[in-house]
């Protein structure tokens, strides 16, 4: 194992290094006519923004000095997905390239004089015009006063000019891309209401609100005032219950215990809920399970409660299993009445087969992002049976929020922050 994992480390080294030398090449090297600053400047600034980004995972995970994770997470982390937009828009040149190359050639050929001896005239005598700057004068003529002989600079070359219009098309697509997608986390989610049709759900509760939020990440780049925004946004739908799905935090209760503050003012008429996600776990998940109930949130370890017309059961993360804390749908669903309606609070989709198992109605999660980065998605879709929205899976429904916040870059591609609103719906109404 350990040896698998050393290989497929030196294999993903080897991409990243092949890939940032093609970055490199295309940006710079082959956009200057010469070695020069540019050049250099080009290398010092790719080695140097990931140099910023392996410090601020670094940093993270060994509980750095909070002051140093933030110094190195802003700009660590926007270059990780600035060089990822900007490999994938120089690749999208290489379609581009040869078109633009030819067009200029066809364009040159078509402005270029005809010939004399081709045309079906005589060829037209032209006066002669006076000698251009640094052209000798012919029969040792003088040269006109205006005449410095200074040479005229030289045109760049069609593949230069190829260069740099795709380099600077790549340059601007990819820092407008992640420009835009960091602008959308850090204004804040926005709301998704999704109604919910429950079998057993008695006709009392038709029309029960349930505010879902997962994946808020606080940490060194989203902090206090990201979560008031979310907070906010939640009161403002006026839920009959919060549920919190996991990765609240991305760091210690000493360091992100005042960002987390703004959650003492959730306001749900059935209180607010909250599980661990496998990010608590690399905080210490412990102190975060009795910061949150200081807050005012109830944690359901393994644990449920019976609300007036449903079953609320909460289990684990699959990542506390390393502290003997994994999930346990057992202790969390066993023995309960069957003909109650039954909503599970999981972090993670891949734990929908034992909510299937266990006569889960609803299974509600997060953990995905919806792919956070495009093409992100693909990857996550892959290793999640449900990437985001509500599926059916056998008699049990799952709901996957995309979350509100973002882990690593403060951004999102093509999978929009948001907190979702379930209405559940009782099919007697």
């Amino acid at each position: 194992m350990a040896i698998l994992f050393v290989l497929l480390a030196l294999a993903f080294l080897a991409v990243l290094v092949v890939a940032n030398w093609y970055l490199w090449r295309r940006l710079f090297r082959d956009t200057t006519r010469a070695p020069g600053w540019v050049r250099r400047g080009g290398a010092v600034l790719i080695a140097g923004g990931w140099a910023l980004a392996v410090g601020a995972l670094v940093a993270e995970r060994a509980g750095a000095p909070f002051w140093l994770q933030r110094v190195l997470a802003w700009p660590g982390f926007l270059w990780m997905a600035l060089s990822m937009y900007l490999l994938l828009a120089v690749l999208a040149g290489e379609a581009v390239r040869p078109l633009l190359r030819r067009f200029l050639e066809r364009r040159a050929a078509a402005r270029a004089p005809v010939p004399a001896e081709a045309r079906d005239e005589e060829p037209e005598t032209v006066p002669a015009s006076p000698p251009g700057p640094g052209t000798p004068a012919p029969s040792g003529e003088p040269r006109p006063p205006h005449d410095t002989g200074s040479p005229r600079p030289a045109a760049p070359s069609r593949r230069l000019f190829v260069s740099r219009v795709i380099g600077g098309a790549a340059a601007v697509a990819a820092a407008g891309t992640v420009g835009h997608g960091t602008y959308g986390v850090l204004r804040g989610p926005g709301v998704k209401r999704v109604t919910v049709p429950l079998a057993k759900l008695p006709r009392a509760a038709h029309g029960y609100r349930i505010a879902v939020v997962s994946d808020i990440h606080l940490g060194p780049v989203l902090g206090r005032g990201f979560a008031q925004k979310v907070v906010d946004t939640i009161n403002g739908t006026q839920p009959d219950l919060i549920a919190v799905v996991g990765d609240l935090v991305d760091g210690s209760v000493k360091d992100l215990g005042p960002a987390a503050a703004p959650l003492a003012r959730l306001r749900a008429r059935h209180g607010s809920f909250f599980v661990t996600g496998n990010h608590e776990y690399f905080s210490g998940a412990e102190q975060w399970v009795r910061e949150v109930r200081r807050l005012g949130l109830l944690p359901l370890e393994n644990a449920r409660t019976e609300l007036p017309w449903f079953d609320l059961a909460g289990v684990n993360d699959i990542a506390g299993e390393s502290e003997g804390q994994g999930p346990d749908f057992a202790k969390a669903l066993g023995g309960r009445d069957s003909t109650r309606a039954c909503v599970l609070l999981a972090h993670q989709p891949v734990q929908i087969d034992d909510a299937v198992e266990h006569g889960v109605d609803l299974q509600l999660s997060g953990h995905t992002h919806g792919g956070q980065l495009w093409p992100g998605n693909l990857v996550a879709a892959a290793a999640n049976p449900t990437l985001a929205g509500l599926e059916r899976h056998g008699d049990t429904q799952l709901y996957v929020s995309r979350g509100a916040g973002a882990w690593g870059p403060p951004t999102r591609v093509g999978a929009p922050s948001d907190i979702t609103v379930i209405e559940l719906a009782s099919k007697q109404a």
